[in-house]
């Protein structure tokens, strides 16, 4: 199994989300978050933002998932056809396991 961590636009969170339901993968978490990437911010006029928000949205997901959950991120969350700086990053790690609070069951 494999988590994904995908920070993207606040307002490209609705249409990723239900593409993803729409293709079967309706479990996700969202989170609001605050960061920057290499552009360390961004300016308009006088005023300099250092933490531009943005929406963290994890998931759990089977291996084999893999390129259909990133292919529905991307596709979605792109900024235009070529994209733009601020548009997100996606962090893929392993999980080792999965525990269920309510029961403790392991779930791999």
């Amino acid at each position: 199994m494999l988590m994904i961590r995908a920070i993207i636009r606040p307002e490209k969170v609705g249409v990723v989300l239900s593409d993803l339901l729409e293709s079967g993968f309706p479990a996700v978490t969202k989170m609001d978050v605050m960061g920057r990437g290499r552009q360390r911010g961004i300016q308009y006029g006088d005023v300099f933002y250092d933490e531009i928000p943005k929406e963290m949205l994890l998931m759990v997901i089977k291996d084999e998932d893999k390129n259909d959950v990133l292919d529905i991120i991307m596709r979605n969350a792109r900024t235009g056809e070529h994209g733009a700086f601020g548009d997100g990053k996606i962090f893929i790690t392993p999980v080792e396991e999965v525990y269920t609070v309510s029961s403790g069951n392991n779930q791999l």
